[in-house]
């Protein structure tokens, strides 16, 4: 068989060969030169990776994407990465004017605004109403059944949504215009009391996302409801939280201790400099579930029982750690390395192996890993999130 080349934007790059330290040998081929560059620590693992452990990665790149008049849709559920069984995400896109229609699902859903603008409407179980525009670095958080809708303003924009369910799918959602077709118009007339002929010209099926008008001043679209607004925004301003700062990088942590609303699901904004760490470390309350917004990392999972695994992460990556298991993030690129940490639950929580060490019986630590004084003092009693 005629041996392929390789793709043109190759022909300068070295092709990665699965060999270190005298073990491996050449792969002549077929395979997938852009992937094999992209999984350096997948073609060719550290040698402290040992045994096997479930995929920790999947692209939205491979994600089928849902087209639209109006934006566009992709998402990343258990069905893309099994182990996913806490959490889903879906990345959308919507042009000036954009809607993403009128719904309500069964799952809680969180979200970043990762470009653009966009202007939100919900309404509570107690009729008590909900509008705001939100922008880059802006979150949000809508509860199981709350019905809500988002739409683009005159920039356009794109955002994550996170999903309290691994199973979660966009594509399962309770519609408005969804509902509206599969109900008889002789019903519809009664519920709403006018006559049938007025649902003459409603949608025959879903519209999901549609093109509409881009709205104006925020203030026109207001509602009055006689109940008010709802008592706990649903929406939070990220960026302007002071973050934890330390040598390598920051973290800023939003949870129902900072973000009432947000009642389900708890995050971190972690940003990494070139050569930091998102320090050795584990959570004690449930799975992760990343989002990778900008740069290059690699994780490393240990899993117990010896077994220990190594990924490569890029903008537009999700990644997982199950439950419990030790691992770090760090950046291997020259710019810096922003991703967020999602957890299912109301409060962030972690464990950092240094601080651990550092509030133990300095004898005892020393007996176990046969440590000198220099490491012993190296240790910190507060946390530092990011190292360098």
């Amino acid at each position: 068989m005629k041996k392929q080349p390789l793709n043109l934007a190759l022909e300068t790059s070295e092709v990665p060969q699965p060999m270190a330290d005298g073990a491996g040998a050449t792969d002549p081929g077929p395979r997938n030169v852009l992937l094999d560059l992209q999984n350096p620590d997948l073609l060719t693992p550290p040698r402290t990776d040992a045994g096997t452990i479930p995929n920790l990665k999947f692209s939205f790149s491979n994600a089928h994407n849902r087209l639209s008049e109006g934006g566009w849709a992709r998402e990343v559920t258990v069905r893309e990465l099994p182990i996913s069984t806490s959490m889903a995400g879906v990345n959308m896109r919507l042009t000036a004017g954009g809607v993403r229609e009128l719904h309500w699902h069964k799952e809680s859903e969180w979200a970043l605004m990762l470009n653009g603008r966009a202007r939100l409407t919900a309404v509570d179980q107690d009729g008590r109403n909900f509008i705001e525009d939100v922008s880059e670095g802006d979150l949000w958080f809508f509860p199981a059944g709350i019905p809500h809708s988002i739409q683009g303003l005159k920039e356009g924009c794109e955002f994550l949504l996170v999903f309290d369910n691994g199973s979660f799918s966009e594509n399962e959602t309770f519609l408005i215009t969804d509902w509206f077709a599969h109900t008889p118009k002789e019903i519809l007339a009664k519920n709403f009391g006018v006559a049938e002929s007025n649902f003459a010209s409603i949608p025959a099926h879903e519209r999901y996302i549609f093109q509409r008008n881009v709205p104006g001043d925020l203030s026109a679209d207001e509602v009055s409801a006689p109940n008010g607004t709802v008592p706990q925004s649903f929406a939070y301003r990220l960026m302007e939280q002071e973050p934890i700062r330390s040598r390598g990088g920051m973290v800023r942590i939003v949870d129902s201790t900072n973000f009432p609303a947000s009642t389900t699901i708890a995050a971190a904004l972690v940003e990494v400099e070139p050569g930091g760490l998102r320090e050795l470390h584990w959570h004690p309350n449930n799975d992760e579930w990343q989002y990778y917004i900008e740069g290059q990392g690699r994780m490393t999972v240990f899993a117990s029982g010896g077994k220990a695994r190594t990924f490569d992460y890029q903008a537009g990556d999700v990644g997982y750690v199950p439950f419990a298991m030790g691992h770090y993030i760090e950046n291997t690129g020259e710019t810096p390395l922003r991703f967020l940490e999602m957890f299912k639950g109301n409060r962030f929580a972690d464990v950092s192996l240094n601080q651990w060490m550092a509030l133990t019986t300095p004898a005892l630590v020393q007996d176990h890993l046969h440590l000198n004084q220099m490491v012993m003092d190296a240790l910190h009693k507060q946390k530092q999130p990011v190292v360098i």
